[in-house]
C-alpha cells in the first residue's frame, strides 16, 4: 500500500448522507465530459473547481489584487475606465514555466476554491446527489469533500492531442500543464472508481450508468 493510502488527508471522505461524487484525473483527460453526462442525463447538479477558479481572478477580485501587485500591468489588459483585467494567457505562461509561481498562485487560490465548495454544498445540502469536478482533488487536499471519487482517465498520447486541439498549445506548453498536476498513476492508486476514457467516443457511458 502507498504511502498516500495510509495518509488520512487523501483517504478521508464525507461521510454524511449526501452522495458526492469527486471527479477527478489528468488534464485533458474527460473529466468535464463525465460531469455533464452525470448533469444532462441523470440529474445531478454539478460544482466546479475551474468555474470558481476563473471567477476567483475576475477584475476586482482579492486574488486579481495579489496577482497584479506580485507580477505587475504585464500580466493585464488594462481597458480605458475598466479595472484591470488578468491576461490569463500570459499568466499562465509564467505559472506553468515556474514551479514556485505555480504553487504560490495555488496558495493563494485553493482557499477561495474550498470555501466556494462549502457554500454551494451547504445550500444543496437537502439533494441525495451532488459531483464536484476538482482537477486538482488530491494536490489541493480536497478529498473530505467528496464521499467517492472518481478519477477519469486516458493515455499520454490522448492527453496532448486533445491540448493541442482544445487550447492550441505547443508540446512544450502542453508538457509544462501535465507535469504540473500529480502522475495519473499515482491518482488512479487513489480512486475508488476508475472511469477509463481511453476507448472509443463515449464508451465510459455504460461504465457510469452501471453505476447508479
Amino acid at each position: 500500500m502507498s504511502n498516500e493510502n495510509q495518509n488520512p488527508i487523501y483517504s478521508s471522505r464525507w461521510n454524511g448522507a449526501q452522495r458526492r461524487i469527486g471527479i477527478t484525473g489528468g488534464i485533458a483527460s474527460g473529466k468535464s465530459s463525465v460531469g455533464a453526462f452525470l448533469k444532462e442525463n441523470k440529474g445531478i447538479p454539478l460544482l466546479d473547481a475551474d468555474i470558481y477558479a476563473h471567477e476567483a481572478l475576475e477584475p476586482n477580485q482579492i486574488a486579481t489584487t495579489a496577482v497584479i501587485k506580485r507580477y505587475g500591468q504585464k500580466v493585464t489588459d488594462q481597458i480605458q475606465d475598466q479595472p484591470p483585467a488578468l491576461n490569463r494567457s500570459l499568466l499562465g505562461k509564467i505559472i506553468f514555466s515556474s514551479c514556485k509561481e505555480r504553487l504560490w498562485l495555488e496558495e493563494l487560490i485553493h482557499p477561495i476554491v474550498e470555501k466556494r465548495f462549502q457554500k454551494e454544498l451547504a445550500n444543496k445540502k437537502n439533494l441525495s446527489k451532488v459531483a464536484l469536478i476538482i482537477p486538482l482533488l488530491f494536490e489541493a487536499e480536497l478529498t473530505s469533500l467528496c464521499s467517492e471519487i472518481w478519477v477519469v482517465k486516458c493515455n499520454l498520447n490522448q492527453q496532448y492531442e486533445r491540448l493541442f486541439k482544445r487550447d492550441g498549445l505547443n508540446k512544450i506548453e502542453a508538457k509544462q500543464r501535465i507535469e504540473a498536476q500529480w502522475p495519473l498513476e499515482k491518482k488512479l492508486c487513489l480512486a475508488d472508481v476508475v472511469i477509463d476514457n481511453s476507448g472509443g467516443f463515449r464508451e465510459w457511458e455504460d461504465q457510469i450508468n452501471s453505476l447508479f
